[in-house]
């Protein structure tokens, strides 16, 4: 009797410099569903396209390109990633979720840069800082 050969996809880590990005273990692994609806790997908004290229736990990095441009140059957004909690607005309710940091925090929980390695090294930065509680604003 022979053994089927392993049919299960294996993938390698995003690299960058030699350093393997992935997301670590947790005590739940996947026996239970996050409360929080995660960020999306793309979204576009204010004329810019952008696109999940990596994440480490609460860190992630996003590129940023102008859609109103047919070759545009590429910016990194590099990102602490919060969470809000579920809350009701008018009758509805809206689910809690991770949240993109808002203008007003920029420089403290997001930072633009246009070179990749350096948008790398930053995210290995804040993905090693301590994570802080769930913000309580409203999107």
């Amino acid at each position: 009797m022979s053994v089927p050969p392993n049919t299960t996809k294996s993938t390698l880590p995003f690299l960058q410099d030699g350093f393997g990005i992935k997301a670590r273990a947790t005590a739940e692994g996947d026996s239970k569903k996050s409360r929080y609806k995660p960020l999306p790997k793309e979204f576009r908004r204010d004329g810019f396209a952008f696109r999940q290229i990596a994440r480490q736990g609460n860190a992630a990095i996003y590129d940023q390109r102008w859609t109103g441009c047919a070759e545009p140059s590429v910016c990194y957004e590099v990102i602490r990633i919060r969470r809000r909690d579920g809350f009701q607005i008018g009758g509805r309710f809206v689910a809690a979720g991770e949240v993109y940091p808002k203008a007003e925090t920029w420089g403290v929980d997001g930072f633009t840069l246009t070179d990749k390695d350096a948008a790398f090294a930053k995210l290995r930065e804040i993905s090693l800082a301590t994570t802080l509680p769930p913000t309580s604003a409203k999107p």
